[in-house]
């Protein structure tokens, strides 16, 4: 699924919440939720998209955060060590799924294939996919697992489209 695709379809059911009034006559504010496994996938695929590998960085948090804001779901910029505390704008999860940020102290990632148990992130050699549970990542402990959550009010981030959405799934 292509990542423009799933920020078409948030685009019109944005329309549609967005004029919705209230009965104080207000717009009707976005609720909060998590990324559902479609909108997973547009990270997956601004990630694996040749057209968008010229990553400018270095390290794997930089990555990770430009892949993001390409999906067009912005967070302000973390150190990979913030992100294995926990930042504003994700929810940690018990049960990974495509898009989902896989964190270790000092290493980040975004999970692929749950099922397969595997991640895409700047490596030794570049960006590319591992498996989480090969021996190397099993050696820097137990990963953390977090989605990004819609909506969630983040000053200073922009985004390349108008998200709304349903409700927020734990």
């Amino acid at each position: 699924m292509c990542a423009s695709w799933a920020q078409e379809t948030d685009r019109s059911a944005s329309s549609a919440i967005a004029n919705r009034q209230t009965r104080s006559g207000d717009r009707a504010r976005p609720t909060q939720r998590t990324l559902t496994p479609d909108e997973g996938q547009g990270i997956i695929s601004a990630a694996l998209d040749p057209r968008a590998r010229r990553y400018d960085s270095a390290d794997c948090s930089h990555m990770v955060h430009a892949i993001y804001e390409h999906a067009g779901f912005p967070y302000l910029y973390a150190t990979s060590d913030d992100l294995y505390d926990g930042v504003q704008g994700f929810h940690r999860v018990k049960y990974p799924q495509p898009g989902d940020l896989i964190v270790w102290r000092g290493h980040a990632g975004i999970v692929v294939r749950a099922s397969h148990r595997e991640f895409f992130s700047f490596m030794s050699r570049g960006p590319g996919v591992d498996h989480y549970d090969a021996p190397y990542w099993r050696g820097r402990g137990i990963p953390r697992f977090y989605r990004y959550i819609k909506n969630h009010p983040c000053p200073g981030c922009t985004s390349t489209s108008a998200s709304y959405g349903g409700e927020r799934d734990e």
